[in-house]
């Protein structure tokens, strides 16, 4: 699940590093024509899917425990607040340092807007786009939606908790399709996407109930989200509404399922460095998300006040700015995220972690 991790989150950096790519090959002349491989936004819709997932299999510690509801979402806190706070900070301090770095980010702020980004409240920007200040926090206004309808059901057995969850999903998918509500944060979270989180949830009740399956099932599982998703990315169809999570959601749920639906692994066993390596990528994932932004455009800005730029083809040019993502990654990973969650965690919910490992 860590590798798939790190497969997601890479997906959503080649998608921002292909139009760095892009924007350097036009300041220099050169040829450049984007992957149309895979979807590469659709890591998000992979991560979706793995939170759905992730969140219910790794919830009965806090729905057997006393105050379970409450120390559900202060670990959630902990977990996602600190370092998107912090990018969102560093974000507008660059705005105001540098606008011109952030040029065509969506108009003016105004304090509104800034307050419900760190609440986590969906709100429109000057140009219309329903986003946050820092436009990937759009995904965490989402999981945060998640997250409290998930500790309504908490106390409950594990059945009746998923079926409470993706009922209440669903009913709110479809109201807002009826309804159309005019209300800026009911339209957005009776977005279609949201039903991705009930796509994890089924798959994470159905591993709770003992289903398992063996090495050649996962593999054609794998294989058919992969193909799913190649389809999906050669399609002209825009990827919006109810589509997406039928484009996208179906095939990140394949390689959910194909990740998570497998037997245990005896204790002991050894993995290789290629395994550790992308399983470590996939404990940063998070920073991954959150900071490649700011590797991505820093890169872009070395190569052309270097005069580097015209000297690099743009694919190895692109190449450096996924390195410098991952790069820039890990050192958050270890030397922010993980300071800044063990506080947080010590701060909101001192009493010892029942969990084996922070999700």
């Amino acid at each position: 699940m860590q590798i798939l991790r790190a497969a997601a989150a890479l997906l959503v950096v080649m998608h921002h590093a292909q139009s760095e790519a892009a924007a350097l090959a036009q300041r220099t002349g050169q040829a450049f024509a984007p992957s149309a491989l895979l979807p590469w936004a659709g890591g998000v819709d992979v991560f979706f899917v793995i939170s759905g997932f992730i969140i219910v299999h790794a919830a009965a510690p806090h729905a057997a425990g006393p105050h379970g509801r409450r120390r559900f979402l202060a670990h959630r806190i902990a977990r996602v607040v600190p370092l998107y706070w912090l990018v969102t900070a560093l974000y507008l301090a660059v705005g105001m340092a540098a606008p011109a770095a952030l040029s065509g980010a969506g108009g003016p702020l105004d304090a509104g807007s800034v307050v419900a980004a760190f609440l986590f409240w969906p709100a429109a920007r000057a140009d219309g786009a329903v986003q946050p200040v820092y436009g990937l926090g759009w995904t965490l206004n989402c999981e945060m939606a998640f997250y409290a309808l998930f500790a309504v059901g908490l106390g409950w057995g594990r059945r009746p908790r998923v079926a409470w969850l993706v009922a209440a999903l669903a009913g709110i998918v479809l109201a807002g399709a009826w309804l159309r509500p005019a209300s800026v944060p009911l339209a957005f979270w009776s977005n279609p996407v949201m039903l991705e989180f009930a796509f994890g949830a089924l798959i994470a009740l159905a591993r709770g109930e003992g289903l398992r399956l063996g090495q050649p099932a996962r593999a054609a599982l794998a294989l058919l989200g992969l193909g799913l998703l190649w389809r999906a990315a050669q399609g002209s169809a825009d990827l919006d509404g109810f589509w997406r999570p039928l484009a996208l959601g179906i095939p990140a749920a394949c390689l959910v399922a194909a990740a998570a639906l497998g037997h245990a692994r005896a204790e002991g066993g050894r993995r290789s460095s290629i395994v550790s390596a992308l399983a470590a990528l996939g404990d940063a994932s998070y920073a991954l998300y959150l900071v490649h932004p700011f590797a991505l455009r820093a890169l872009r800005e070395v190569l052309v006040r270097a005069n580097l730029a015209a000297l690099l083809d743009p694919w190895a040019a692109l190449a450096l700015m996924l390195a410098a993502s991952v790069a820039a990654a890990l050192l958050v990973h270890a030397f922010v995220e993980r300071p800044m969650t063990r506080l947080a965690r010590a701060r909101l919910d001192p009493a010892p972690d029942p969990s084996p490992k922070t999700v």
